[in-house]
């Protein structure tokens, strides 16, 4: 049987993704059908959903920089949004139901929850986890998953032992921990002491003290973020990650199928999907924070937890909720997955369209984070400082004069990975922090003495908002971009690329040429010895 949910999730995955959807759509659609066929979930699939959630919320901790959980507009931010969404929709339910008001407020709490899986999800496929909407977000996430902590207790789940407060000692244990990844090598080890981390220490282990797994996973991730080889531990686990995430997606299904009254209750809890995206823009703005930050957050917010399960399922074994709760929220948590993961993937897009009808909202004062910035007299342009942008920049540096002049070339990077950005200026490189995929900075962008731009951004959206960007600005300058697949650069030349290069083709052809450039330098000496 479990071959059957295997080639189920694939065929409808596949699908889904012919349709221009997130995979996760189709295993959302393959669990209900599932359930449809008499089929119901077994512990070894819980397990396996449960490891792949672990996971994921370690490879978003390797990623985070917990000092950004200490800003305003994310405690407060979310604080401010679980208080405004519970009161109403708690005096909501309590009036159509029949629930008494504090189980009605504590459904709603659990309702204002927005999924750590699906928005870390959706970040990590754009590469955004980094970029400023994307730390603003999962701040935001490890708030609620804080209060969901506190809600549990209240629904009746086990109360922290009074071990959890070892916790509070666990930035003492940062340096041997980091100290094991280095021995750890470039292998199997690597990958065993990503999951120990994440599943022994993160989820038995917090488990154990009476925490949360999920967060014991993302604060052992979060101990590793910043180490030189956080991102290759990241890389080593993310196949695996994304398999055993295919089991969290069909367990969702598989929790029940519902009448028609529950999916008439699933479908309004899901239309009011739009009102807590709009509540959480609002407050956001409040913050200073520009309208695209707001915006692109709020869309990543835009769902309900699957921590909303958890509480429930607490609440129905206590008796304080029937079963048929737990089928409603089930199935309103996917149909906002199968919402919100589509609007995701088009974000960019929806704010450009909607920029001028969210520009008025915008507050005069700039977040700290978010002030413009400054070019100078660059020429050479080069967008997105992973491997392949630090690549041309410095092969530019090197080769710094105007061909046919004797000026030298100004050589600037632009990254939304603040991180990123600090440590190129700390190797001495120039190398601004901004979104290139954010109208307002082509808007503040001179373009003037600009004379070609490299495209090296991982997402191929990204570099084709950054190509239409540039050519409605009127650049008449070169565009070169790196692309992965041949599609892709059929997209980028559309949207008005000059050139396209193809990542694994390059690294042929540049090893190609180095070895060619040795082999003559070593026939000419050959040949000067011989002379001689």
């Amino acid at each position: 049987m479990d071959a059957l949910w295997i080639a189920l999730a694939f065929l409808l995955g596949l699908l889904a993704r012919h349709l221009e959807l997130p995979a996760l759509v189709g295993y959302l659609v393959a669990g209900f059908v599932l359930n449809a066929l008499g089929q119901r979930g077994s512990e070894l699939l819980d397990q396996i959903a449960h490891a792949g959630v672990l996971l994921l919320l370690f490879s978003v901790g390797l990623k985070l920089r917990l000092k950004s959980l200490i800003r305003p507009d994310v405690w407060g931010g979310g604080g401010l949004h679980l208080a405004v969404s519970g009161v109403a929709l708690g005096l909501g339910l309590w009036g159509v139901s029949a629930l008494s008001l504090g189980q009605a407020l504590l459904l709603a709490a659990t309702l204002g929850f927005s999924s750590t899986v699906l928005a870390a999800k959706v970040l990590e496929e754009k590469a955004e986890l980094r970029a400023f909407h994307g730390r603003l977000a999962i701040g935001i996430l490890i708030i609620q998953d804080l209060a969901a902590l506190a809600l549990m207790a209240v629904a009746g789940a086990a109360a922290p032992t009074p071990w959890a407060l070892l916790v509070l000692g666990l930035p003492l244990s940062r340096p041997l921990v980091m100290k094991i990844l280095d021995w750890s090598g470039h292998d199997e080890l690597l990958v065993l002491y990503g999951l120990a981390l994440a599943l022994v220490v993160g989820g038995l282990g917090f488990e154990h003290l009476g925490l949360s797994s999920e967060l014991g996973a993302l604060l052992l991730g979060a101990l590793l973020a910043g180490h030189p080889r956080a991102m290759e531990l990241s890389r080593s686990l993310w196949s695996l990650k994304e398999v055993l995430l295919v089991g969290f997606f069909l367990q969702i299904g598989l929790l029940g199928w519902p009448s028609l009254a529950t999916v008439g209750g699933a479908a309004l809890l899901a239309l009011l999907l739009p009102f807590k995206a709009a509540l959480f823009f609002l407050i956001l703005v409040r913050f200073r924070l520009r309208t695209r930050t707001a915006f692109l957050a709020a869309l990543a917010l835009a769902s309900y937890s699957e921590f909303a399960l958890i509480v429930v399922k607490f609440m129905v074994g206590n008796g304080q909720l029937s079963i048929d709760w737990l089928v409603l929220l089930a199935l309103t948590v996917a149909l906002s997955f199968v919402i919100a993961a589509p609007l995701n993937r088009f974000a960019h897009a929806l704010y450009e369209r909607l920029e001028t009808r969210l520009a008025p909202f915008e507050r005069p004062e700039r977040h700290p984070d978010e002030q413009p910035v400054s070019l100078g007299s660059t020429q050479i342009l080069i967008l997105g400082m992973g491997h392949a942008g630090t690549a041309a920049y410095d092969f530019l540096k090197k080769r710094q004069h105007v061909p046919g002049q004797h000026k030298m070339l100004m050589v600037s990077g632009v990254d939304s990975d603040l991180v990123k950005v600090e440590r190129h200026i700390h190797e001495g490189r120039r190398v601004v922090y901004a979104d290139a995929e954010d109208p307002g900075f082509w808007h503040h962008l001179r373009l003037e003495g600009i004379k070609a731009v490299i495209l090296a951004m991982p997402d191929p959206e990204a570099k084709r908002i950054a190509t239409t960007q540039l050519r409605r600005r009127g650049f008449r300058g070169l565009i070169g971009a790196v692309s992965s697949y041949p599609e892709e650069e059929k997209a980028l030349k559309a949207a008005g690329a000059d050139m396209t290069f193809l990542a694994f083709n390059e690294v042929g052809v540049g090893l190609a040429e180095h070895v060619w450039e040795a082999l003559e330098k070593r026939a000419g000496r050959q040949a000067e010895s011989a002379t001689a």
